[in-house]
């Protein structure tokens, strides 16, 4: 009984983006071409048999997806309580099909979640307003986060995006070391999808997490701080902003949040602190380095 989630080799034939014909308009001119577009399918994650959501992602990395969600959504504990998981590819559709510990399903069973139909969504993922505030416990590690080294992981993360650079459409989530550099990568149509297969990734490849952080070529959303600080990793940058609630979020679990990661620029909204700068400006505005 481990953690590790087989890929079966039919499941490798899935496209993860498709070539179809276009019309090109620049300026007064317009051509016939051929564009690449992102793929999104309908991936169902069914847990001993029963079906419980089903989302639109793109399908590569799906072993990946599997863990990741099932983890950052609270329905596995440990990567050893999924003891398989056989990935299905229909005609309308991916099932990924995992038999997990019984203590964890009946306790799925009592969530009584409706998650239906979503490539990105904030609180799906829960059955009531209370529950919102009880699912992330504070962070015991928090590291201090250079901006130097946010700097350095911006400048990679494109290198880390081939479906990006291919078809536009793709959001990436990777993990990177104290230092900047670039761990880990996934991608997915959708944001929340690309940091599930990251999360997953990063447990399947028992990759240590303890001083690094997540960058995200996205906004940051309530949801993205929860999965990020469930995984136990205690900084998120975006290189778009967060949400108010995101930032209240990350502040009461000891998350460090930063937005607007750029070329020369980055805000810190939350645990202000631990983001060492070379200079600080005080007091007009969040610390931009």
């Amino acid at each position: 009984m481990s953690g590790h989630c087989p890929l079966p080799l039919a499941v490798d034939a899935l496209p993860a983006s498709r070539r179809l014909p276009v019309l090109r308009l620049a300026g007064a001119a317009a051509r016939l071409a051929e564009d690449q577009l992102i793929e999104e399918v309908p991936v169902a994650m069914v847990y001993n048999g029963v079906s419980h959501a089903v989302l639109l992602a793109t399908p590569c990395d799906l072993a990946d997806f599997a863990l990741g969600f099932s983890l950052s959504e609270h329905i596995l504990h440990t990567p050893g309580e999924l003891y398989d998981c056989e990935i299905v590819a229909g005609e309308h559709g991916v099932e990924l099909r995992l038999e997990i510990a019984s203590a964890r399903f009946a306790a799925l069973k009592q969530r009584r979640r409706s998650m239906t139909g979503r490539t990105g969504c904030g609180l799906c993922g829960v059955d009531s307003l209370d529950a919102v505030a009880q699912t992330i416990a504070p962070l015991p590690l928090r590291p201090t986060l250079h901006a130097a080294a946010v700097a350095r992981a911006v400048a990679e993360l494109p290198h880390w995006q081939p479906w990006h650079h291919a078809t536009g459409a793709a959001h990436g989530a990777a993990f990177c070391n104290a230092d900047g550099d670039i761990l880990l990568a996934r991608e997915d149509v959708g944001r929340h999808n690309a940091l599930d297969k990251l999360i997953g990734a990063l447990r399947r490849q028992r990759i240590d997490t303890g001083d690094g952080f997540v960058l995200v070529s996205s906004r940051a959303s309530y949801e993205m701080v929860q999965k990020t600080a469930s995984a136990g990793i205690a900084a998120l940058v975006a290189v778009s902003a967060p949400t108010a609630y995101a930032v209240t979020l990350a502040e009461s679990c000891g998350l460090l949040l930063a937005g607007f990661a750029r070329p020369g620029r980055l805000v810190a909204y939350s645990q202000l602190p631990r983001l060492i700068c070379p200079e600080l400006t005080r007091p007009h505005h969040d610390p931009v380095c």
